[in-house]
């Protein structure tokens, strides 16, 4: 298990299309469990409702957690995702 901080930078937080290329790209690696926990809640990051429900704003430290296959691989990818801002 592997697991590292990011601050959300999206000025509109986590909304449907970052939630929805989060959720794809962790979907994408079968054998990896990835959580996200903020504001006290666990996320699964495979689950894009669940993302958007937790209301992540711009701002917000994230923890990713990834536990698994090829874990730190997939624990790089997703924080570069939340890093460049999900390309907005």
């Amino acid at each position: 298990m592997v697991s590292k901080k990011v601050t959300v930078v999206n000025t509109q937080g986590m909304h449907m299309r970052p939630a929805g290329i989060l959720a794809k790209a962790a979907a994408s690696h079968k054998e990896c469990k990835v959580t996200l926990n903020a504001y006290g809640k666990s996320i699964n990051a495979k689950a894009v409702m669940q993302i958007m429900s937790a209301g992540i704003k711009c701002g917000t430290e994230v923890e990713i957690i990834c536990d698994g296959t090829e874990e730190q691989a997939v624990l790089d990818e997703i924080a570069g995702m939340f890093e460049n801002g999900f390309g907005e």
